[in-house]
Protein backbone atom coordinates (compact mmCIF):
# COMPACT_ATOMS: atom_id res chain seq x y z
CA UNK A 1 0.00 0.00 0.00
CA UNK A 2 1.52 3.31 -1.09
CA UNK A 3 2.13 5.98 1.52
CA UNK A 4 2.49 3.44 4.32
CA UNK A 5 5.30 1.75 6.22
CA UNK A 6 4.59 -1.59 7.86
CA UNK A 7 5.63 -1.87 11.52
CA UNK A 8 8.63 0.48 11.44
CA UNK A 9 10.59 0.43 14.71
CA UNK A 10 8.47 -2.57 15.85
CA UNK A 11 9.02 -6.32 16.00
CA UNK A 12 8.34 -7.85 12.60
CA UNK A 13 9.45 -10.88 10.55
CA UNK A 14 9.68 -8.70 7.45
CA UNK A 15 12.53 -6.48 6.34
CA UNK A 16 11.47 -2.86 6.60
CA UNK A 17 13.63 -0.15 5.05
CA UNK A 18 13.03 2.96 7.10
CA UNK A 19 14.84 6.27 6.51
CA UNK A 20 16.82 7.12 9.64
CA UNK A 21 15.18 10.51 9.93
CA UNK A 22 11.84 8.81 10.66
CA UNK A 23 13.20 7.74 14.03
CA UNK A 24 12.75 11.37 15.06
CA UNK A 25 9.31 11.62 13.47
CA UNK A 26 7.41 8.91 15.29
CA UNK A 27 4.69 11.17 16.63
CA UNK A 28 1.54 10.83 14.47
CA UNK A 29 1.60 14.61 14.17
CA UNK A 30 4.13 14.17 11.35
CA UNK A 31 1.86 11.76 9.49
CA UNK A 32 -1.01 14.24 9.82
CA UNK A 33 1.21 16.96 8.32
CA UNK A 34 2.27 14.67 5.48
CA UNK A 35 5.94 14.79 6.50
CA UNK A 36 6.14 11.00 6.74
CA UNK A 37 3.99 8.03 5.69
CA UNK A 38 1.46 6.36 7.95
CA UNK A 39 3.11 3.88 10.32
CA UNK A 40 0.91 0.77 10.12
CA UNK A 41 0.89 -1.65 13.03
CA UNK A 42 0.43 -4.65 10.74
CA UNK A 43 2.84 -6.36 8.33
CA UNK A 44 2.88 -6.24 4.55
CA UNK A 45 1.63 -9.84 4.37
CA UNK A 46 -1.17 -8.97 6.76
CA UNK A 47 -2.02 -5.97 4.58
CA UNK A 48 -2.36 -8.21 1.54
CA UNK A 49 -4.59 -10.59 3.49
CA UNK A 50 -6.84 -7.75 4.65
CA UNK A 51 -7.13 -6.56 1.06
CA UNK A 52 -8.13 -10.02 -0.11
CA UNK A 53 -10.75 -10.74 2.53
CA UNK A 54 -12.39 -7.29 2.60
CA UNK A 55 -12.65 -7.05 -1.19
CA UNK A 56 -16.17 -6.13 -2.33
CA UNK A 57 -17.53 -6.09 1.23
CA UNK A 58 -20.13 -3.35 1.66
CA UNK A 59 -20.46 -2.80 5.43
CA UNK A 60 -17.08 -2.84 7.15
CA UNK A 61 -16.38 -2.07 10.81
CA UNK A 62 -12.97 -1.57 12.39
CA UNK A 63 -12.60 -1.41 16.16
CA UNK A 64 -9.33 0.26 17.11
CA UNK A 65 -8.07 2.64 14.42
CA UNK A 66 -4.98 4.35 15.90
CA UNK A 67 -3.00 6.15 13.16
CA UNK A 68 -5.20 4.64 10.48
CA UNK A 69 -2.96 2.19 8.64
CA UNK A 70 -5.40 -0.70 8.48
CA UNK A 71 -8.31 1.71 7.97
CA UNK A 72 -6.64 2.95 4.79
CA UNK A 73 -6.27 -0.64 3.57
CA UNK A 74 -9.92 -1.41 4.24
CA UNK A 75 -11.04 1.82 2.61
CA UNK A 76 -9.01 1.13 -0.54
CA UNK A 77 -10.07 -2.52 -0.95
CA UNK A 78 -13.73 -2.73 0.07
CA UNK A 79 -16.70 -2.07 -2.22
CA UNK A 80 -16.60 1.37 -3.80
CA UNK A 81 -20.19 1.95 -2.72
CA UNK A 82 -19.82 0.57 0.80
CA UNK A 83 -19.85 2.06 4.29
CA UNK A 84 -16.75 2.01 6.49
CA UNK A 85 -17.30 2.52 10.23
CA UNK A 86 -14.19 3.39 12.26
CA UNK A 87 -14.59 3.02 16.02
CA UNK A 88 -11.99 4.51 18.36
CA UNK A 89 -12.37 6.76 21.42
CA UNK A 90 -8.99 8.43 20.83
CA UNK A 91 -8.60 8.94 24.53
CA UNK A 92 -4.88 8.09 24.87
CA UNK A 93 -3.38 11.16 23.21
CA UNK A 94 -0.88 12.88 25.48
CA UNK A 95 -2.05 16.24 24.19
CA UNK A 96 -5.82 16.09 24.00
CA UNK A 97 -6.25 19.42 22.27
CA UNK A 98 -4.09 18.21 19.36
CA UNK A 99 -4.88 14.47 19.44
CA UNK A 100 -2.36 13.67 16.72
CA UNK A 101 -3.39 9.98 16.24
CA UNK A 102 -6.94 11.06 15.46
CA UNK A 103 -5.80 13.82 13.10
CA UNK A 104 -3.34 11.46 11.38
CA UNK A 105 -6.04 8.83 10.83
CA UNK A 106 -8.54 11.32 9.42
CA UNK A 107 -5.90 12.77 7.09
CA UNK A 108 -4.82 9.30 5.92
CA UNK A 109 -8.39 8.34 5.02
CA UNK A 110 -8.97 11.62 3.19
CA UNK A 111 -5.79 11.19 1.15
CA UNK A 112 -6.50 7.58 0.23
CA UNK A 113 -10.07 8.41 -0.81
CA UNK A 114 -8.93 11.29 -3.00
CA UNK A 115 -6.12 9.28 -4.59
CA UNK A 116 -8.40 6.43 -5.61
CA UNK A 117 -11.54 8.52 -6.12
CA UNK A 118 -13.34 6.23 -3.72
CA UNK A 119 -17.03 6.72 -2.98
CA UNK A 120 -16.93 4.81 0.29
CA UNK A 121 -18.96 6.51 3.00
CA UNK A 122 -16.63 6.77 5.99
CA UNK A 123 -18.32 7.11 9.38
CA UNK A 124 -16.18 7.93 12.41
CA UNK A 125 -17.49 6.76 15.77
CA UNK A 126 -15.37 8.43 18.44
CA UNK A 127 -16.42 6.24 21.33
CA UNK A 128 -15.53 3.04 23.14
CA UNK A 129 -16.72 -0.03 21.27
CA UNK A 130 -18.74 -1.16 24.29
CA UNK A 131 -20.72 2.08 24.11
CA UNK A 132 -20.94 2.31 20.32
CA UNK A 133 -22.57 -1.11 20.07
CA UNK A 134 -25.56 0.00 22.15
CA UNK A 135 -27.01 1.93 19.22
CA UNK A 136 -25.72 -0.38 16.48
CA UNK A 137 -28.32 -2.16 14.30
CA UNK A 138 -26.71 -2.76 10.87
CA UNK A 139 -25.64 -6.12 9.42
CA UNK A 140 -21.85 -6.31 9.04
CA UNK A 141 -19.96 -7.95 6.17
CA UNK A 142 -16.44 -7.55 7.60
CA UNK A 143 -15.51 -6.90 11.23
CA UNK A 144 -11.90 -6.11 12.20
CA UNK A 145 -11.18 -6.43 15.93
CA UNK A 146 -8.05 -4.52 16.93
CA UNK A 147 -9.12 -2.54 19.98
CA UNK A 148 -8.12 -2.89 23.62
CA UNK A 149 -5.95 -6.03 23.86
CA UNK A 150 -6.88 -6.91 27.43
CA UNK A 151 -8.43 -10.39 27.32
CA UNK A 152 -11.67 -9.21 28.92
CA UNK A 153 -11.99 -6.41 26.37
CA UNK A 154 -11.25 -8.67 23.40
CA UNK A 155 -13.89 -11.13 24.57
CA UNK A 156 -16.38 -8.34 25.12
CA UNK A 157 -15.80 -6.95 21.62
CA UNK A 158 -16.41 -10.41 20.17
CA UNK A 159 -19.54 -10.99 22.23
CA UNK A 160 -20.91 -7.50 21.54
CA UNK A 161 -20.28 -7.32 17.80
CA UNK A 162 -20.12 -10.75 16.16
CA UNK A 163 -23.92 -11.19 16.31
CA UNK A 164 -24.26 -8.50 13.62
CA UNK A 165 -22.07 -10.34 11.11
CA UNK A 166 -24.03 -11.80 8.18
CA UNK A 167 -23.70 -15.40 6.92
CA UNK A 168 -20.51 -15.63 4.82
CA UNK A 169 -19.30 -12.55 6.67
CA UNK A 170 -15.75 -12.27 8.02
CA UNK A 171 -14.28 -11.43 11.43
CA UNK A 172 -10.55 -10.71 11.65
CA UNK A 173 -8.61 -10.64 14.93
CA UNK A 174 -5.28 -8.81 14.96
CA UNK A 175 -2.33 -9.69 17.23
CA UNK A 176 -4.11 -12.98 17.84
CA UNK A 177 -1.62 -15.62 16.73
CA UNK A 178 1.88 -16.61 17.87
CA UNK A 179 4.18 -17.18 14.90
CA UNK A 180 7.89 -17.42 14.22
CA UNK A 181 9.59 -14.03 14.21
CA UNK A 182 6.44 -12.34 15.44
CA UNK A 183 5.52 -10.20 18.42
CA UNK A 184 2.39 -11.80 19.99
CA UNK A 185 2.82 -14.01 23.05
CA UNK A 186 0.65 -16.80 24.43
CA UNK A 187 -0.33 -14.53 27.32
CA UNK A 188 -1.64 -11.73 25.09
CA UNK A 189 -5.38 -11.10 25.24
CA UNK A 190 -6.21 -11.66 21.54
CA UNK A 191 -4.17 -14.87 21.44
CA UNK A 192 -5.85 -16.22 24.57
CA UNK A 193 -9.37 -15.44 23.35
CA UNK A 194 -8.89 -16.85 19.84
CA UNK A 195 -7.30 -20.00 21.25
CA UNK A 196 -10.09 -20.42 23.80
CA UNK A 197 -12.97 -19.80 21.41
CA UNK A 198 -11.76 -21.37 18.17
CA UNK A 199 -8.89 -23.78 18.85
CA UNK A 200 -9.75 -25.41 22.16
CA UNK A 201 -13.39 -25.72 21.16
CA UNK A 202 -15.55 -25.25 18.08
CA UNK A 203 -18.14 -22.50 18.06
CA UNK A 204 -21.26 -23.23 16.07
CA UNK A 205 -21.49 -21.29 12.81
CA UNK A 206 -17.85 -20.12 12.85
CA UNK A 207 -14.63 -21.50 11.44
CA UNK A 208 -11.07 -20.27 10.93
CA UNK A 209 -10.51 -19.78 7.21
CA UNK A 210 -7.11 -18.07 7.09
CA UNK A 211 -4.14 -17.15 9.30
CA UNK A 212 -1.45 -14.70 8.23
CA UNK A 213 1.22 -13.65 10.71
CA UNK A 214 -0.77 -12.34 13.71
CA UNK A 215 -4.10 -12.16 11.85
CA UNK A 216 -6.79 -14.81 12.28
CA UNK A 217 -9.76 -14.71 9.90
CA UNK A 218 -13.06 -16.37 10.70
CA UNK A 219 -16.11 -16.92 8.53
CA UNK A 220 -19.69 -17.22 9.64
CA UNK A 221 -20.86 -20.13 7.53
CA UNK A 222 -24.58 -19.97 8.29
Amino acid sequence: MEGMLFRPFMDTPEKVDVPRVYAHLRNPLFAWAGVRPVFAQHTLDEDRALQAWVRDKKVVVEIGVAEGGSAVTLNCSMSDTGDLYLVDPYHLSRFGWINSPKRAAHAAIRRSSRALRKRVQVVWIEDFSSSAVRSWNRPIDFLFLDGDHDAHSVLRDWEDWHRFVVPKGIVAFHDARVFRGGWPRDSDGPVRIVNSLFREQKLNDWQIIDEVHSLVFLEKFR
